[in-house]
């Protein structure tokens, strides 16, 4: 047979709070230390179990009791500075011939609830650094974008690296501005970037509108390319259409602002390389026959000009009208067909 007196130390020496009271009255007929830690009397100490509860708990669970149902809850006791986080269980025990028990047990969860706490705000953190993640991705995917080709971007994306291709067919543009320089000098430094911000970002939608590429843009010279590195039958077409846009709108804005912009403006037809070059700052760039003779194309032209060589000429066939300008002695090609591009028929 237990000791009672022991059975009552290891009650006493529980971890968990129990106490036990008659379902009539309330009144308590057990509990151990840990249940008068967290459930202390109020002022009456006989006064009955309920009496030790929050209101809205000892109502609901008086009610369970009538109706002979278990009732679990949660509840935040404070024992001395700290917060105490529980899980309280009630119970109605009924055996025939003993006098029916409530029987209340509460376990402190504290630990658990730090627990999920740490997880709840390690999730929402995980969450937060992956949301900043994706936006820096996405900055940074833009930023690459406006310095090479999608399709060249994917490729150093997904392998590290990019090759250089060759493209045999493919025409490339070149335009700079007349007086520039002397502009520079002249005028307010903040108004004249403002200016040809808006020119080259009108010529970024023009071409865009005609599927072709901005390679880059270095002081007052525009670099544009067709077949590149998306291959294209239509590279010249586009590219003439590119050109003559462009020219069209530097009119229309010159007839509307005081200060005149003019540009000339050299294409040419023929075999180009594209590549990433560089390690540290990247850069798409174009070289070759094509970027060569449109450089050389650029300065044969006249203000508000378009040169054109003989490939370019032969591609457009009857859609554009065009005249030309004979023989030009070109640095590194020699003796050259040159052609005025005027318009679309």
């Amino acid at each position: 047979m237990i000791d009672p007196a022991l059975l009552r130390r290891a009650f006493q020496s529980l971890e968990v709070a129990i106490a036990g009271a008659r379902p009539e009255s309330g009144t308590i007929i057990f509990e151990n230390a840990k249940f008068f830690q967290w459930f202390a009397p109020k002022d009456d100490i006989d006064a009955a179990i309920w009496t030790r509860l929050a209101t809205a708990e000892a109502q609901r669970a008086q009610e369970s009791i009538a109706q002979k149902r278990a009732c679990t809850w949660h509840a935040e006791v404070k024992t001395g500075p700290r917060q105490v986080s529980l899980t309280v269980d009630i119970r109605l025990l009924e055996e025939e011939g003993v006098d029916s028990l409530i029987l209340f047990q509460a376990q402190n969860i504290s630990k658990q609830k730090e627990a999920e706490y740490m997880l709840d705000s390690y999730s929402k953190m995980s969450e937060k650094n992956a949301k900043e993640l994706s936006r820096e991705k996405e900055r940074v995917e833009k930023l690459l974008l406006n310095i090479m080709p999608r399709s060249v971007y994917e490729e150093m994306r997904d392998y590290g690296s990019t090759t250089p291709h060759r493209f045999d067919a493919a025409s490339v543009l070149m335009l700079d501005f007349v007086g520039f320089t002397n502009m520079a000098v002249s005028r307010d430094p903040g108004t004249l970037i403002s200016e040809l911000n808006d020119i080259f970002s009108a010529f970024d939608r023009i071409v865009d509108l005609f599927d072709c590429e901005r390679i880059k843009t270095i002081g007052d010279g525009y670099v544009a390319v067709s077949g590149v590195p998306e291959a294209t039958p239509d590279h010249a077409r586009n590219l003439a259409k590119v050109a003559l846009r462009m020219r069209r709108y530097l009119e229309r804005r010159n007839a509307a602002h005081p200060v005149q912009w003019l540009c000339r403006i050299g294409i040419a037809t023929g075999p180009v390389i594209g590549s990433v070059v560089g390690i540290q700052k990247y850069v798409y760039d174009v070289f070759g026959y094509a970027p060569n003779l449109a450089a050389r194309l650029e300065a044969q032209s006249n203000p508000m000009e378009i040169t054109i060589n003989k490939e370019l000429f032969e591609a457009l066939g009857d859609d554009f009208i065009v005249v030309p300008r004979g023989e030009a002695d070109l640095k590194g090609f020699g003796a050259t067909s040159i052609y005025a591009l005027e318009s679309e028929r």
